[in-house]
């Protein structure tokens, strides 16, 4: 990682438990559900009729009312995280100039039900009727450069798309352009807008919970009865500096970036067997480049999404990091709670481990009420649990073979 120290002095999160940190925290921390019946769209031909949906999210609370009529969910959810986020980090007032601020959002998925509707409404009316305004929604980076143009960031505008693990990738690559010096302070993290293309997709892949009919419609990570995610949409950011510059203008410090690592392992998308190389690469990279050794790691925040091999497969990697000490540790899942959020799921996990670091709890993993053999972790379920925590691994991956782990550490 090298020697310059990246620590977070901002976090904000727009989620179904929360448009605020706080309620985000009590909510997951009291074992509160944000999975409730989809609205945004008809669902009634589906199996499927659940998400971590946000309700009564209304824009103009942050962005006011000029220029969003045409900016679509998903830019509209990452560009008010990105005010709530410069006023938790008292960047308001100018501390840094335009081109010193920059902003990376992990984004994959939240663009393509405006592509959809977009080209939906090309091919049925002819492209001379198609409103010019709704084309920028159509392209990946949107989200990024809508918030950008919110909060005046011209130093960095970088949207990173490597589905489930972008978000953990936007902190990674932003840290790197921080000990770079190109840029003073950086907005990292994700977002995803649930939309009805994604879910029909799931749906019919059979990746969602209840979508086999007669099967239960619950997001129960590591429970014996869990057959599928819960889809839910979120925007959590980051604000990170170097060490150095918060130091300088007396911010308040959250927590230490202390290391992370990622993989690539093309058997995943291809195996129907447990593959466990890319993960495995990625925590030990993360625990190397922090570090650490096995013995500091005080939680786990694990990818768990209640995927019948996704939450067996991750738990045969940190039993292999960890050997008898995987079933030590603590660890959490919080998209019990707020169901998998794509795009944003690694930085909803990253604010939720600061919250910890600050406050010694754990939120605990809900649904879990038939222990799984095959998922014998140090759960912590039921209620939070409180314990001194120090550095907690944060871990995100796809099937699709992309793993990425973070480490964030109580700041010394």
């Amino acid at each position: 990682m090298g020697d310059t120290r990246i620590v977070i002095t901002g976090i904000s999160v727009i989620s179904p438990l929360g448009e605020t940190k706080e309620d985000f925290w009590q909510n997951l921390i009291n074992g509160v559900s944000g999975i409730k019946p989809v609205t945004l769209f008809d669902v009634t031909h589906f199996n499927s009729k659940q998400a971590g949906e946000i309700t009564d999210f209304d824009p103009k609370i942050y962005l006011g009312k000029k220029g969003i009529r045409h900016i679509d969910r998903t830019s509209l959810l990452v560009s008010s995280a990105t005010c709530l986020a410069i006023k938790d980090a008292n960047l308001e007032n100018n501390t840094y100039n335009e081109d010193e601020l920059g902003i990376v959002v992990g984004s994959t998925y939240g663009s393509i039900d405006s592509i959809s509707s977009f080209d939906f409404q090309s091919l049925r009316e002819g492209p001379n009727y198609v409103n010019p305004m709704d084309f920028p929604n159509t392209v990946i980076n949107a989200p990024a450069s809508r918030a950008s143009i919110f909060c005046k960031a011209t130093g960095l505008s970088t949207t990173i798309s490597n589905g489930v693990t972008s978000s953990i990738d936007a902190i990674i690559y932003a840290s790197d352009f921080l000990r770079m010096g190109r840029v003073k302070a950086v907005i990292a993290g994700g977002v995803y807008g649930l939309g009805h293309d994604i879910f029909w997709g799931a749906h019919s892949s059979k990746i969602l919970a209840g979508s086999n009919s007669g099967t239960l419609e619950i997001s129960a990570p590591f429970d014996k009865r869990r057959n599928g995610m819960v889809l839910g949409e979120a925007s959590a950011l980051v604000i990170l500096e170097t060490l150095e510059d918060a130091l300088k203008r007396n911010a308040n410090i959250y927590a230490e970036v202390r290391g992370y690592g990622t993989a690539f392992d093309p058997k995943m998308s291809t195996s129907k067997e447990y593959q466990t190389d890319g993960s495995i690469r990625a925590i030990r990279s993360a625990l190397e480049d922090a570090k650490l050794t096995l013995h500091d790691i005080s939680c786990i925040s694990a990818n768990a999404y209640s995927g019948v091999y996704g939450d067996a497969m991750e738990v045969r990697a940190l039993k292999e990091v960890f050997g008898m000490r995987a079933k030590l540790i603590p660890v959490t899942a919080i998209k019990s709670m707020t169901g998998e959020c794509l795009d944003a799921s690694g930085a909803l996990q990253t604010v939720a481990a600061v919250m910890s670091l600050n406050t010694h709890t754990i939120p605990p993993t809900i649904n879990y009420k038939e222990p799984d053999p095959e998922c014998d972790l140090g759960l912590v379920v039921e209620r939070a649990a409180t314990v001194p925590v120090k550095n907690v691994l944060i871990n995100s991956s796809s099937r699709l073979g992309n793993s990425s782990s973070l480490i964030v550490s109580k700041f010394k």
